[in-house]
């Protein structure tokens, strides 16, 4: 008995997350419920939404969507941190190792981004092929995608890319081909690593991956400082 009670709460939970309103116009499921969101990482662990820092010390962050830095010209988020599923981490974390080994490390300008943040880039975007669409979520909003760069260890710089993080411009494609020999070598070498350790850039922004398997998460509204 307890248990049914249990699932009809949650599925409770998760039909309220259905309904169409300003945070949610197009419907989707979308866990916004904190409690029902600690119920998927009961039945699931992997379902954790665990803050990068904590388990990657040496991975250096660059928030932009907690400062004005960034497209929107605002701050986005309420505080410059880093979250993804349990296994996305796991992942980025053996590639941190990786490049660790050849004197280089990751940034991460952003992962987990709350639905209703998507839903004000898409908004405000003047190039909607850059932002992705409400209507069916974001990899980020799923905590299965990740933006990031890589450093150098030795000067703590970044190390050059075909073009700025968030650049509208063609030469931010992945394939983009009119570029200086080094910034192709440096752009590849981004792309390989994380394509062998379980990510997949997609097709306009070199810096942003999809973890394989994103399918299995849910699309969440929970905020930062609720995790």
């Amino acid at each position: 008995m307890k248990n049914l009670l249990f699932i009809l709460l949650i599925s409770i939970s998760f039909s309220s997350c259905a309904q169409k309103n300003a945070q949610n116009p197009y419907g989707l499921k979308v866990v916004n419920d904190f409690e029902a969101y600690q119920a998927t990482i009961k039945s699931n662990p992997n379902n954790e939404l665990v803050e990068i820092k904590k388990v990657i010390p040496s991975v250096v962050l660059d928030i932009r969507y907690a400062t004005k830095n960034n497209f929107m010209k605002q701050v986005m988020y309420k505080q410059g941190k880093a979250f993804a599923r349990k296994p996305v981490v796991e992942h980025l974390k053996k590639i941190q190792s990786i490049l660790n080994k050849k004197g280089y490390g990751l940034k991460i300008f952003d992962a987990y981004r709350p639905y209703q943040i998507t839903v004000a880039f898409w908004q405000k975007a003047s190039d909607k092929n850059f932002v992705a669409n409400p209507a069916k979520g974001s990899k980020h909003n799923r905590g299965c995608a990740v933006d990031l760069t890589i450093i150098d260890l030795k000067t703590g710089k970044d190390i050059p890319m075909p073009t700025p993080y968030d650049s509208f411009e063609a030469a931010a494609a992945p394939h983009y081909d009119k570029l200086p020999a080094k910034i192709k070598e440096n752009r590849d070498l981004l792309i390989s690593t994380m394509q062998l350790n379980g990510f997949k850039v997609i097709y306009n922004e070199w810096w942003h991956f999809d973890f394989n398997g994103w399918q299995n998460y849910d699309l969440m509204d929970i905020p930062f400082e609720k995790l």
